[in-house]
């Protein structure tokens, strides 16, 4: 689809075009100092509806911006049944945004995903997700001086400005807290994680990394449960989890990934992972030919000093008690684990602005805000 002779958006059907779309980041983004590439085979995968499972339930669109036979922006378009389903809305998405500081190639990017997910009965857009809130979410608006951590978005600063001239307005914030891991743990939260520890018949227990597959299954269900009410939520399926459990293989510690059992019943989770992004800075997302052989080096004998906590959940049905406290007890065992590990820091990522139960209880464990990413929305 043409936008005048100065450039053009077209939709990628080609292998040219689609390495386009992918490398077109390292274009943008190499004099941020900030920046880290994600891995070009995990962001392929991720577009590749042979691999991804999320296409199993939804479906995308893929879009360059073209000027003088080069890329300068790129976006996708994509419509996720299971939102449908669950959310009630006729919600579409964007994700993947990318441009460079020219508002007309991102307003014609921008109309390009609206008019699809119009074409598809959707009354508004929304984004970005990259394809789905469970995986990249949110535009950075705050923190931009700060590298990401593992499965978290890095944007330009003037990306917020072409969203907001575009028409698009704010649908909700996204917060990130950073985490000093060296000091001991507030004395207060260490007590009451010990008494809640106490409780008869529960027991904290690590992922078994020899059934990971079984132990992923029970963190669906606790995820599945205990954010059913959040905003935008999606619930995970088996065969996403089932993918997961095939990515988190080589990096998982077990240390960091907990299960609260009640008699026997996964009563919470808590899922911290090793924030790879520290030992992939200079690798420029490219694995091979070397790369590959220094990740699995680096991992084994200077393995990151930081990590991410993605998940900590409490089913609901363990909340209205003294286990409702499972939640500082995971956080509490959380950082001594760590400190076992050597680590020196991390991220709480991400959580809704307006959570501010889990916001308060984050804080008076010693986390900051350092980042703020937002989902922006139009409404038809």
């Amino acid at each position: 689809m043409s936008n005048g002779a100065s450039f053009e958006i077209r939709p990628v059907r080609s292998r040219k075009e689609r390495k386009a779309f992918l490398e077109l980041p390292h274009l943008l983004y190499r004099d941020d100092p900030a920046w880290i590439a994600p891995l070009d085979m995990e962001q392929s995968d991720l577009l590749n509806p042979k691999k991804n499972p999320w296409f199993q339930h939804a479906e995308a669109e893929l879009f360059v911006a073209w000027r003088d036979g080069r890329p300068v922006g790129r976006i996708t378009a994509q419509v996720d049944g299971e939102h449908l389903r669950v959310q009630n809305e006729k919600a579409g998405f964007f994700g993947f945004f990318e441009s460079i500081d020219d508002q007309k190639i991102a307003d014609a990017l921008l109309d390009s995903a609206e008019n699809w997910v119009r074409q598809r009965g959707m009354e508004l857009i929304r984004g970005p997700f990259s394809f789905s809130i469970n995986e990249y979410a949110g535009l950075l608006i705050e923190g931009y001086d700060k590298p990401p951590f593992i499965m978290m978005g890095h944007h330009l600063p003037y990306y917020r400005a072409l969203m907001e001239k575009a028409g698009y307005e704010k649908a909700k914030d996204l917060i990130a807290f950073s985490y000093d891991a060296i000091r001991p743990p507030p004395e207060m939260s260490a007590q009451f994680a010990d008494e809640v520890a106490k409780h008869p018949g529960l027991v904290v227990r690590e992922v078994d990394k020899r059934n990971l597959l079984a132990d992923l299954k029970i963190v669906l269900d606790v995820f599945n449960e205990a954010w059913s009410r959040n905003w935008g939520f999606v619930p995970l399926t088996e065969p996403e989890v089932e993918k997961t459990a095939k990515d988190l293989s080589l990096i998982l510690e077990p240390k960091l990934a907990l299960i609260a059992e009640v008699d026997g019943e996964p009563a919470a989770i808590c899922i911290a992972v090793p924030n790879i992004n520290e030992v992939i800075a200079d690798l420029r997302g490219r694995l091979f030919p070397f790369g590959f052989l220094k990740l699995l080096w680096r991992l084994k004998f200077r393995p990151p000093k930081t990590a991410r906590l993605m998940l900590l959940g409490v089913r609901p049905k363990f909340r209205g008690s003294v286990l409702g406290g499972l939640s500082v007890l995971l956080y509490v065992e959380a950082h001594r684990r760590g400190q076992e590990l050597g680590l020196v820091g991390g991220e709480l990522s991400w959580t809704l602005e307006d959570n501010e139960k889990i916001n308060v209880g984050i804080e008076m464990m010693g986390g900051e805000r350092y980042k703020k990413y937002r989902v922006f929305e139009k409404r038809f």
